[in-house]
């Protein structure tokens, strides 16, 4: 560094190609103590011990710990990703690297992903949901949208809207309940103009529903369109006259 204190560089790669020739040189030069240089003691005991480079690239990784929920999933970033359901309740170690996310516990990996970005949404492998919820799946949604159409139209598209937005449609199993329950609590009718004001503003969850309801915003009446001002005169205008 003291070779080069009246030198200014304009870039990295400029300063790099200036050290480089003095690097070799003290590498060569012969140490005191040692009575050898840098480069033979490499080549005498460092190089014979080096081992191949890996055939693979090193990649970054995080660590972190969650636990597994209920439905069987971790958050990670706020996306959720699915393990084997037995190990729900668990406290298990999460390698999130730039393309996947392993799940171990007590150091086997019970679980590997694809890394998603999206947030709030699932990736869920069916072997890892139990034999019953696959079983259940299927006629539980069939069930919930066929209760949803008795109960009125917007209903059964506020339903079908929550299915859609699910990677698995079984995982909107809970806000379909949901939204029936509020049948019960609230009438249909009142249901049906809640999910129709739920369907206007994109609300499309069970809780947007529910606070419609608690709110009495379903009973909220759109305001009336003010009536059109007049004109007045203007150059554009021809008037009554015109006609005469």
């Amino acid at each position: 560094v003291a070779r080069l204190r009246n030198h200014r560089f304009t870039s990295l790669a400029e300063l790099n190609a200036a050290i480089a020739p003095l690097v070799e040189a003290l590498n060569r030069r012969t140490m005191r103590r040692l009575n050898t240089t840098r480069a033979a003691l490499f080549e005498a005991v460092e190089k014979p011990a080096l081992k191949p480079l890996p055939r693979e690239p090193y990649v970054y990784a995080e660590w972190k710990i969650r636990r597994v929920g209920l439905d069987y999933h971790i958050d990670v970033e706020k996306h959720f990703y699915s393990v084997p359901y037995r190990y729900l309740r668990e406290e298990v170690d999460v390698r999130v690297a730039a393309r996947t996310v392993e799940i171990f516990l007590k150091g086997e990996r019970i679980a590997a992903h694809l890394r998603q970005a999206t947030c709030g949404k699932h990736t869920t492998q069916p072997d890892h949901m139990p034999e019953s919820h696959r079983a259940y799946a299927g006629w539980t949604i069939t069930k919930i949208r066929a209760d949803a159409e008795k109960i009125g139209p917007l209903t059964a598209r506020m339903v079908e809207h929550i299915f859609e937005r699910k990677h698995h449609p079984e995982q909107g199993v809970r806000a379909g309940l949901g939204i029936l329950r509020l049948a019960k609590d609230y009438g249909p009718d009142r249901l049906e103009a809640a999910c129709a004001r739920g369907l206007d503003h994109g609300a499309c969850s069970y809780g947007s529903i529910r606070s419609i309801l608690a709110n009495n915003l379903d009973r909220a009446t759109a305001p009336e369109p003010a009536p059109p001002s007049p004109l007045g005169n203007h150059e554009n205008v021809r008037g009554p006259a015109y006609y005469n």
